[in-house]
């Protein structure tokens, strides 16, 4: 058993209809389009060429708008449909679905009425299609796309750029390898002058997707004809030249049915002394039967192809959809549950980047190795520490009273000041760490896939865990600077009880000993002092400089991997089902978009089994 010439064409026909409807452009695909890769007609000529008369004659209808000049403005996709004989001729246009349209008069009037709603009433052109489908028992499966007729200069209401702009419309259909092309010529001009041949050279310069139509043979010179390029002697294409006989002005006006045109077409060929001999290969009913046929043959070639470019589409389209996620369910159960799932998510991609499956957690380290010792250092404990101020502080210390041993005094306020610096660099380490942390959350949420559905539940979460961190901040600067307040509560008493033990053996050593209370108010002495407490704060720095991030981590990092979004989890529980949708509610492109992957996947997946049906039954 074989597949039918019908089974085919229809086939096609049901495909490159669904794309149109879809607006089948393939997304962000780098894939052809289905609409591409399946064969096609295009009809192509000049204007006043016939192209539309040669329609005409292969529908048997009389349906196309007509006139002088530019009449065809916009791609008229034509598929026709062979119905069983006896059913009543109809069409059907795809944006007036579910209507038919038994008088053809009106489908003239609806072309028109179209194609002036995207171009006005002037005579601009527009590359969007129509889609037109006519069922009868008079024609054969095929699909047309009749197309602007090509011209060599702009006429008065048109742009200077209308004779490319047509012509790049007609190529963007005919150079596609997948077109057949069908080249219309008017008998009574010289081949080599046709807009519609050089053109078709060009795309296809070995002919194998071109067949040429030769129109008004009966209107040529008397004493002349068309058999040279009939006979393929003037130009030579890889299938035969076919010759057509439109109506005339006169038979249109007289409203000459187009059955009636196809027999008087008949007659002329077989009665033609010179076309005689060619007879059964001329006429429009012939032409639409060598196309059909050829149009079949194309499919069945390129089905193999076909059928991997929609399995390739199929499965890009379902990465596509489980990337955009399936619909939300309406069950306050299921979207609480929808929710934590994307909050786990989230705390998954926050964790990665702190434990540096991902970037960004090293900044933190950065802020303890670089920034911390970098603001311990810069201190002012030289300008502190200095003659002038140590004399200064450890005199306003002794009042009018002078230190009898050591400035006990004069080294508390010493310190006590000294410390004090230290809470600065210890709330800018907690700050710059709370602003990595903030950053990491922004940067989680946008790459957290699942989440870009949801710009609302992406808020409150940025919220949530924004609000969390703040707390998390709050509470480690509190531990910090009580780090360094402790430091000024307690003194390490070891360390200063060592310092007259050193100073007595050294003197010693150097047989020096001086207890006069004028020593104790030289410089020297101050300067020990100064030096005393210096080392002293250098120990006290070092030990911060340890601490400071360990309560940092311990206050913020540790509770953000642990309870950042614990609170946003309680108010959770309390939402109610309306409140719980809203943070579910989907960015409209987004779900455009879905529907739309939808769509075009039951198209796919419908297209790759009756193609299986198909290609099982031959």
């Amino acid at each position: 058993m074989t597949a039918t010439m019908e089974s085919l064409i229809e086939l096609v026909n049901r495909i490159q209809k669904a794309c149109t409807m879809l607006g089948d452009h393939g997304g962000d695909s780098t894939l052809p389009t289905l609409w591409e890769a399946l064969p096609s007609v295009a009809v192509v000529g000049g204007q006043s060429s016939g192209k539309s008369s040669v329609l005409e004659s292969i529908v048997g209808r009389d349906f196309l708008p007509r006139g002088s000049g530019i009449v065809t403005r916009r791609p008229l996709v034509l598929q026709l449909h062979k119905t069983e004989q006896g059913v009543q001729e109809y069409a059907e246009f795809l944006h007036l679905q579910n209507k038919r349209f038994i008088d053809f008069a009106m489908v003239r009037k609806e072309i028109q009425d179209e194609t002036d709603k995207m171009t006005g009433r002037s005579k601009q052109i527009s590359p969007v299609p129509i889609q037109l489908s006519i069922f009868s028992p008079n024609v054969v499966n095929l699909t047309l796309i009749d197309l602007p007729g090509l011209t060599k200069v702009a006429v008065e209401g048109q742009p200077e750029s209308i004779v490319k702009d047509i012509e790049n419309m007609v190529r963007s259909y005919v150079e596609k390898p997948n077109c057949i092309i069908l080249a219309i010529t008017p008998a009574n001009q010289d081949i080599a002058t046709s807009d519609a041949i050089k053109l078709a050279r060009e795309v296809d310069p070995t002919g194998d997707r071109t067949f040429g139509v030769l129109t008004k043979l009966d209107l040529m010179d008397k004493g002349t004809n068309a058999l040279d390029v009939l006979e393929g002697k003037s130009y030579r294409l890889q299938h035969p030249w076919v010759g057509i006989v439109n109506r005339s002005q006169s038979d249109i006006n007289k409203n000459v049915d187009m059955i009636s045109a196809r027999i008087r077409e008949h007659d002329f060929f077989a009665s033609s002394r010179d076309y005689g001999h060619l007879a059964n290969k001329m006429g429009s009913v012939y032409l639409a039967k060598l196309l059909s046929k050829h149009l079949e043959s194309a499919i069945k070639a390129r089905l193999p192809g076909i059928l991997s470019l929609i399995n390739k589409s199929i499965d890009e389209i379902e990465r596509e959809m489980d990337y955009l996620g399936r619909p939300v369910a309406v069950d306050a159960g299921a979207q609480l549950y929808t929710i934590l799932e994307l909050c786990r998510a989230f705390d998954r991609v926050f964790k990665e980047h702190l434990d540096g499956g991902r970037p960004g957690g090293d900044r933190i380290y950065a802020v303890f190795d670089h920034q911390l010792p970098s603001a311990l250092r810069k201190l002012p404990f030289e300008r502190h520490l200095s003659f002038q101020n140590v004399r200064k502080v450890v005199s306003e210390a002794d009042g009018y009273q002078p230190h009898l041993v050591a400035p006990e005094q004069g080294y508390r306020r010493l310190i006590d000041s000294a410390l004090n610096y230290f809470r600065d660099p210890a709330k800018c380490s907690v700050d710059a760490v709370h602003f990595v942390l903030k950053e990491l959350v922004r940067m989680s949420i946008g790459e957290t896939k699942e989440l870009k559905r949801f710009p609302t539940l992406q808020t409150a979460l940025s919220t949530a865990a924004n609000e969390a961190l703040e707390r998390f901040r709050e509470d480690s600067k509190k531990t910090t600077l009580r780090l360094v307040d402790m430091e000024s509560s307690y003194l390490t008493v070891e360390f200063f009880r060592r310092l007259p033990q050193e100073q007595e053996v050294g003197n010693v050593g150097n047989q020096v000993a001086s207890s006069s209370s004028g020593d104790r108010y030289s410089e020297g002495h101050f300067r020990r002092i100064g030096s005393n407490v210096s080392s002293y704060i250098g120990m006290v720095s070092e030990t911060l400089r340890n601490s400071i991030p360990k309560a940092v981590v311990h206050c913020q990092v540790r509770e953000a991997k642990r309870s950042l979004l614990d609170h946003f989890y309680a108010q959770l529980g309390r939402k109610e089902g309306n409140e719980l949708a809203r943070l579910l509610d989907e960015d409209s492109e987004l779900m455009e978009r879905r529907v739309q992957c939808a769509k075009r996947l039951e198209l796919y997946k419908s297209a790759r089994d009756e193609i299986n049906q198909v290609s099982w039954s031959r």
